[in-house]
């Protein structure tokens, strides 16, 4: 069965070399396995009528059954379209079909004929109707044996395109599943199918696509994302048990003259209880013998940087050099004033190393990095060069990691013998039951407060019709000494695209705040570097009242006097994104606003994006709304190839208790059984060896 099930997908009657391309490419289907791994994403119910009236069109799918009184086609060449004016006992719809108009129309019977229509209803000339539903006569539907749950599978416009939609998705399906003799064999221990009352693989798999009930269904499911979710947890909770026992790291033994006189004379401000607690464990696992493999959490402006440069300190107090790799030129010059400023007059070697570094100053960067004479380096990916060598690079840091690829940072520890201690920094918070699965090897520490004296930020919500109001609120934050950003999804009008742009915008602000009276500076991805670098510095330095901008200033850009952030087309990012962009203000003692400025029109996700910004500005309660509302899938660092977290069937946001559950059952399997040599545990043995294959070493990379 295991070799049938490994045979490429060409082979399966009905599919051919072409559409095994379009499926390979499109849907990663390129073996019988793959297409019978690939499920429904939901249900219909085909034992149940909508009548005609009941129709509207905010419905999902529906089923109606009825006669066919009256057919006619309409328009011509492109605008050519056929309408089967469909009714029952309660009102007449029209069904509309673009394509296949003359076999449709040669098809269909009148009157006497009762039909069963299958479809979504939609708005179309100011009705409502169906556009190319499923329709079959009802005494061939009725004699079908089947499942009335009849699953629906997603597929692309160049698949719909090669006439495989759904239906034809389920049609190749139906061909695999009636092509297997003999029962698929089992890929889980068979004492964890008895102990926890699991269906069989074979019986899962069948009723994931051809569900005899509802009940039946729910047994599937539970048992294909107990699997799923039980194999991820194994092999991070595997690799996390490996490294704490076998992954050796530097021993940072002490706690010397550079830590000590930092904390003594230069730092800026007492440390939040949190930040304390944070690098009590860091120093922990810094003197373990064992590799430091840490995910370190904050909200934006809580002091990540503070306690990653502190930690910096205690290795160089033990004789070794350290590294903080980050996504952009700002934030890396960023960071770099930051050091510099702190660590004034302690005899610390600081550098910066980003693309724009000119090849002197990079000569001279190489040189002291291998003669050790350089301490601590700050860069963006030019970190990962091959021509940068460390001495013996100890301490490695990387800032918001989510825009960085697992290849880019295994580059960065092979710069080091033994594997540098690391640790992860982001400032937008992961959901727990993503930590437990793109995360789960890691070791988690928070900082959930603020510094003293920061103010919490208000968020408010306007739409396009108050803009004279926003102008006016800006006119007396202006008033007050303060200054503004204006952010813009786009820089140039799209015309796919129906959201604010910069470019406009510019013209836009210039009337309502013309020079000499106002000075505005703009900020965007096209420009050179020079001047971008000149903008920034006007608004940094106070000369700019206004800064207009792209998401270039997401991250990095820290002005205290800026107090007003107005973020235009708001309802284009995700929540996540807004909040890293409320986070540019509120970093001074003043108090703060945002504006989140939306059109007229919202759909209800959107509004509840803008109504959790206005009233919260947690960053783990974000989180969980966002990955309630978008899925896993769409989350800012989840999408790299190889993560334990590319899942099938299970969902991150709905999931939760689940994943929890199978992480506990993994966990007590590996206390007892750590190598999983245990003849009942030879089966999982061998899945997780043919899970690498196909999956980097997350777990000895970060």
């Amino acid at each position: 069965m295991a070799d049938f099930l490994k045979q490429e997908i060409k082979f399966l009657p009905g599919v051919g070399p072409k559409r095994a391309e379009l499926l390979n490419r499109e849907l990663a289907v390129s073996t019988f396995e793959d297409l019978l791994y690939y499920f429904p994403y939901r249900y219909v119910d085909r034992s149940k009528f909508t009548t005609v009236r009941e129709l509207n069109a905010e419905m999902q799918y529906v089923q109606l059954k009825g006669k066919i009184v009256n057919i006619e086609t309409v328009g011509e060449r492109q605008g050519k379209r056929l309408i089967a004016y469909f009714s029952d006992d309660t009102g007449v719809i029209e069904l509309v079909f673009f394509q296949g108009i003359k076999w449709i129309k040669e098809s269909l019977k009148l009157e006497n004929t009762e039909y069963i229509v299958f479809g979504k209803p939609s708005i179309f000339n100011n009705k409502i109707n169906i556009i190319h539903p499923e329709i079959e006569e009802a005494a061939k539907q009725e004699k079908k044996i089947g499942s009335p749950l009849q699953p629906l599978y997603s597929t692309t416009e160049r698949l719909k395109n090669s006439f495989l939609n759904s239906k034809a998705v389920y049609k190749l399906i139906t061909t695999l599943v009636q092509s297997i003799k003999t029962p698929i064999a089992e890929t889980l221990p068979e004492s964890l199918i008895k102990e926890y009352r699991l269906l069989p693989v074979h019986d899962a798999l069948v009723n994931i696509h051809f569900p005899g009930n509802w009940d039946l269904l729910q047994k599937a499911q539970y048992r294909l994302k107990f699997e799923e979710l039980f194999y991820s947890q194994l092999n991070i909770l595997k690799l996390k048990k490996r490294r704490i026992t076998v992954s050796n790291g530097y021993v940072f033994s002490k706690v010397g003259d550079y830590f000590n006189n930092f904390y003594k004379n230069n730092l800026p401000f007492e440390l939040t209880n949190a930040q304390k607690n944070v690098i009590r464990e860091i120093r922990k696992d810094l003197g373990s013998g064992k590799q430091m493999n840490r995910l370190l959490q904050g909200d934006v402006g809580s002091g990540k940087t503070l306690v990653a440069m502190m930690c910096m300190l205690i290795a160089l107090d033990n004789g070794y050099q350290s590294c903080l790799m980050v996504p952009t030129e700002i934030l890396a010059t960023q960071h770099y004033n930051t050091f510099v400023k702190f660590l004034q007059g302690l005899d610390i070697h600081v550098e910066l190393l980003t693309g724009s570094t000119k090849k002197r100053d990079r000569n001279r960067i190489h040189e002291l990095l291998q003669n050790g004479g350089l301490h601590i380096l700050i860069g963006t990916h030019a970190l990962i060069e091959d021509t940068v060598q460390f001495k013996n690079l100890g301490f490695a840091v990387i800032d918001e990691q989510h825009r960085f690829g697992v290849a880019q940072r295994a580059k960065l520890w092979s710069k080091s013998d033994t594997a540098p201690h690391v640790l992860v920094m982001t400032a937008t918070p992961i959901p727990r039951t993503l930590q437990m699965t793109a995360y789960g090897d890691l070791d988690v520490s928070v900082i959930n407060e603020l510094p003293p004296g920061r103010k919490p930020i208000e968020t408010k919500h306007y739409t396009d019709a108050l803009r004279l109001k926003v102008f006016g609120e800006i006119r007396n934050e202006i008033k007050k000494g303060r200054q503004v950003y204006v952010v813009y999804p786009l820089i140039k009008e799209s015309e796919k695209m129906d959201y604010k742009y910069l470019e406009d915008g510019v013209e836009s602000f210039l009337r309502a705040f013309p020079p000499p009276g106002y000075v505005i500076s703009v900020v965007h991805g096209q420009q050179k570097n020079k001047n971008k670098d000149f903008s920034m510095e006007l608004f940094v330095s106070g000369k700019a009242h206004i800064l207009i901008a792209t998401t270039v200033i997401e991250v990095g850009v820290d002005v205290p006097n800026a107090t007003m952030m107005v973020i235009e087309s708001a309802e284009r990012f995700g929540l996540s994104q807004l909040h890293q962009l409320r986070g540019r203000v509120g970093r001074g003692a003043e108090k703060s606003v945002c504006i989140l400025m939306t059109k007229d029109e919202l759909g209800n996700d959107t509004k509840k994006r803008m109504r959790t910004l206005c009233e919260t500005n947690d960053g783990f309660i974000i989180a969980e709304v966002d990955l309630e509302l978008r899925g896993p899938g769409d989350i800012e660092g989840t999408q790299q190839s190889g993560m334990p977290c590319d899942l099938k069937i299970a969902n991150l946001a709905r999931d939760g208790q689940l994943i929890q559950y199978v992480r506990g059952i993994a966990d007590k399997l590996l206390d007892d059984d750590p190598m999983l040599e245990k003849p009942e545990n030879i089966l999982l043995k061998k899945k997780l060896h043919g899970m690498k294959k196909d999956m980097t070493n997350w777990g000895d990379i970060s």
